[in-house]
């Protein structure tokens, strides 16, 4: 009998697949009765509704229970897909005809030709039609820098702290997963302490092909208590960088030699199927069939989800006359979004930061500013576009949130402070990291007059979630319409709080 390799066999441990040795006994094998391998999630709510997400270990149809109690004494059917290896067994379905601002248990079950799965369960809140209180939290920055599952530490427990908040949902502001950062059995850090990680195939190199795309949100999900998040708290999904790789920008060409694909379009295109593939979120929502994309909570919030991806054009000193990190189909919806929002408070998702300085090694820029001070260049000139436009059309009660520099703040934006003034006062609230080496703070431009009212970062860059530096973000709207965001640390210790009135 030919032995199985231990990185296989953990491989299909982790991605609850059965297998049997090859040659004498034949092929691998999968159960007969399907089996859900990765928990479930929801995400993206409505009045009515949520999408809710699931992956079998063999082809079968999804099916889905709603009740109002844990005893699903009330149940309704939905029947869903059919999940195939085409998908990587994921699918997903949009239950709609719900009752709004109710608590929804749900249980989703496989049917393969009639043998049934063992259920699993989970639990959302369906978006209210009238104002009451709302919570939600957000973050980013998920298995990066070497900083695996560690069974020392008990995994991922910031997601179980995040889930202890009952949050109504929770904005994941990208780096869902890390592609281009390999996870190995142990890692070594300065101070010759030892960080143990459970491994996996797919997460022992950085993400070139489709499996291996798929590979990493797999990884994630091996953790109980990521899971348990999934199965507690809907989600509002976007993506960043490392869903494919760091810094990225479209029509990349890689001088890399850890890759051997170095055409960025193509692994964009593996990351993007993989990321919604394993995300509970439907791309046929989003406004262009991705990610951007507008989602109501009630008549107090509305939130706008961006990709600041997909349109950026290449990193670069950021000085030309002009440039794009929205790109301008997004940019005018945006406008013209916020503007008929009826909403108290609008939330903006942007999974990069506006003011921060981040570089792309030593001259070009990765985010929106450009580090000069002066009046908009390069990317600059798109936020100024949209601050100018929300200013002209009174568009009242914009909050930012973001995350990506791996450490939390508050940053108030002020035109009396400002190379470029033609905006009104905001303020933009950073997060993260989930999970991942912690980042020093970075420098502030000044165009567009931001103050750090609050910083809380690590000495040194990529320190260990052991030493702490890891965050979340909240924000609480009651039901007069104020609003007070509160950043955390991963243990949920209020860090700074900060009350925003309605205007």
């Amino acid at each position: 009998m030919t032995a199985v390799p231990r990185r296989t066999v953990l491989r299909a441990a982790l991605l609850g697949l059965a297998i049997a040795p090859a040659a004498a006994c034949g092929p691998a094998l999968v159960s007969a009765r399907p089996r859900l391998t990765h928990g479930v999630a929801s995400g993206f709510p409505r009045t009515d509704g949520a999408v809710i997400w699931a992956r079998s270990d063999s082809p079968a149809t999804m099916i889905v229970e709603t009740a109002a109690t844990e005893r699903f004494s009330d149940a309704r059917r939905f029947t869903g897909p059919l999940l195939t290896p085409e998908s990587d067994g994921t699918g997903r379905m949009r239950l709609t005809g719900l009752p709004a601002g109710s608590e929804v248990h749900y249980r989703v079950t496989l049917d393969s030709d009639g043998t049934l799965s063992e259920p699993v369960t989970g639990l959302f809140r369906t978006a209210p039609s009238s104002a009451r209180d709302v919570r939600l939290i957000w973050s980013g920055d998920v298995a990066g820098q070497g900083f695996g599952i560690n069974p020392d530490v008990g995994g991922m427990k910031v997601f179980r702290t995040m889930a202890d908040r009952d949050p109504h949902f929770f904005i994941h502001s990208g780096d869902t997963v890390y592609a281009d950062g390999p996870i190995q059995e142990t890692l070594t850090l300065p101070d010759g302490r030892i960080w143990r990680n459970q491994v996996s195939e797919a997460k022992s190199a950085v993400a070139q092909t489709l499996e291996q795309y798929r590979g990493q949100y797999a990884y994630n999900l091996t953790d109980d208590n990521y899971r348990y998040f999934n199965g507690h708290v809907p989600q509002l999904v976007q993506w960043d960088d490392h869903e494919v790789i760091n810094n990225w920008y479209p029509g990349e060409i890689l001088d890399n030699d850890k890759y051997t694909e170095k055409r960025v379009d193509v692994l964009a295109e593996y990351g993007h199927r993989a990321f919604h593939e394993w995300q509970p979120l439907e791309a046929r929502e989003a406004v262009d069939g991705r990610v951007y994309q507008r989602v109501s909570y009630g008549p107090l919030l509305d939130v706008f989800i961006l990709d600041m991806r997909s349109y950026k054009d290449p990193n670069s000193p950021n000085r030309q006359p002009s440039g794009a990190i929205f790109g301008e189909r997004q940019t005018s919806w945006l406008i013209d979004a916020l503007a008929s929002s009826t909403a108290v408070w609008k939330v903006i998702a942007n999974d990069l930061p506006l003011a921060l300085v981040v570089p792309d090694g030593k001259t070009n820029f990765e985010a929106v500013a450009n580090g000069d001070d002066g009046p908009p260049l390069g990317r600059e000139t798109e936020l100024a576009h949209i601050l100018s436009q929300i200013k002209a059309r009174q568009v009242r009660n914009v909050v930012w949130l973001t995350a990506d520099v791996h450490y939390t703040a508050a940053h108030e934006y002020s035109p009396a402070r400002a190379k470029f003034t033609d905006f009104e006062p905001f303020w933009e609230f950073v997060s993260g990291p989930l999970h991942a080496g912690a980042g020093q703070e970075k420098p502030l431009d000044g165009t567009f007059g931001p103050r750090a009212d609050f910083v809380h970062a690590a000495p040194v860059d990529q320190q260990s979630p052991l030493d702490g530096y890891q965050h979340f973000g909240q924000i609480d709207i009651d039901g007069g319409g104020n609003l007070t965001v509160t950043l955390c640390d991963a243990a949920g210790t209020a860090l700074y709080t900060r009350a925003l009135s309605r205007t």
